[in-house]
């Protein structure tokens, strides 16, 4: 009788990066195997400027929940707030963040969040890293063939890679 050895099955972890804005909302999906991880996805949502906020925040919501549909991610990752000197920049900021939140619940998604310095250091072993230096490291860690852009789709990117080097104490599923 012939044994068959059972592969242990290994894990694949898509993680999607947001760093939300009423302006430019930057996103980052990349997908974890192993110790191997590659884009699948990054970019921004661009609101129209002359749209009002609540319909800003309406395409913000749509535009992220198709790509979660699309991709199906085992986490989703976005920055810290931290606070602005400006109340009601910070209030908007709040919302696109909020937004965020209401997907992860919707689609039972867990939520991590990192301040801006800990994903810095992730991808550049700086945490006061400038925009430029986490542009280019993405773009290697990724083996992407250009820096990804703009700043903020590689802000998201390196939430994604931050997560991504946590290991197995943020990955339960």
């Amino acid at each position: 009788m012939a044994h068959h050895l059972k592969k242990e099955k290994i894990q694949e972890l898509i993680i999607f990066g947001i760093d939300p804005g009423t302006v430019i909302t930057g996103y980052g999906i990349i997908k974890k195997k192993e110790n191997n991880i590659a884009a699948l996805d990054y970019g921004c949502v661009r609101p129209p400027a002359k749209k009002e906020l609540k319909d800003r925040y309406w395409i913000i919501f749509q535009s992220l929940e198709h790509l979660i549909e699309k991709y199906k991610p085992d986490a989703i990752c976005v920055e810290t707030q931290f606070v602005k000197k400006n109340v009601q920049v910070a209030m908007k900021l709040g919302m696109a963040r909020a937004i965020v939140l209401l997907l992860s619940a919707k689609y039972d998604i867990p939520l991590f969040e990192y301040a801006p310095k800990t994903a810095k250091l992730a991808v550049t072993g700086q945490g006061s890293a400038s925009k430029a230096q986490v542009q280019y490291m993405t773009q290697v860690i990724l083996g992407l063939e250009k820096i990804p852009e703009p700043e903020d789709a590689a802000d998201a990117l390196s939430l994604a890679i931050c997560h991504a080097n946590r290991g197995s104490l943020c990955m339960n599923s």
